[in-house]
């Protein structure tokens, strides 16, 4: 690992931290994830393995991402106050977003060790995965799957909440005693 790789994965990392405190639903909150994980996707996206149980092994790699980041996602609690939509990462939420990325930091440091790279090499030649790169490529598919999901789910229900609010708000009052 760069220290480029590095340092995404800690600003990655810091990012969900961050909002453990409250904060405002705002582009720059979806943008600037979207942003570091654009960035990485086209710096290691570079060649795709299709054969052997490559295409596979990214497909079950990038549904895990998607499930974590839809529990991320609805974990994550999204109100509404004065017009603007809050947002703050649950412990859960954030618990996720550690335990996944510790899970790929984790494995690429082993994977870089001599024990990890040997037992890496036997498991994918047993399990025909033809290269180090389809390891790239699926745990990077993980990582987009799991913050593009994570993102659209706190922005859909951020959006969902303002839809309902708007409709509260154009509702007549009740006058007390009469019948609806």
């Amino acid at each position: 690992m760069t220290t480029t790789d590095w340092l995404i994965d800690i600003a990655l990392l810091l990012i969900v931290l961050r909002q453990l405190r409250e904060e405002r639903l705002t582009p720059r909150t979806v943008l600037l994830p979207l942003g570091m994980i654009a960035w990485a996707a086209s710096n290691y996206l570079t060649d795709i393995p299709t054969a052997g149980n490559d295409v596979q092994l990214a497909a079950v790699f990038a549904a895990t991402g998607v499930a974590f980041g839809l529990a991320g996602g609805l974990l994550t609690r999204v109100r509404q106050a004065d017009g603007h939509v809050l947002i703050k990462a649950s412990r859960g939420a954030a618990a996720l977003w550690i335990v996944s990325m510790g899970f790929r930091l984790g494995f690429a440091v082993w994977s870089t060790h001599p024990s990890g790279a040997a037992h890496l090499t036997g498991f994918s030649a047993a399990h025909h995965i033809t290269s180090g790169q389809a390891w790239v490529v699926a745990l990077l598919l993980m990582a987009v799957g799991e913050v593009v999901v994570r993102l659209g789910t706190i922005v859909v229900r951020g959006r969902l909440l303002q839809a309902r609010g708007d409709r509260t708000a154009r509702q007549p009052a009740h006058r007390l005693g009469a019948y609806v």
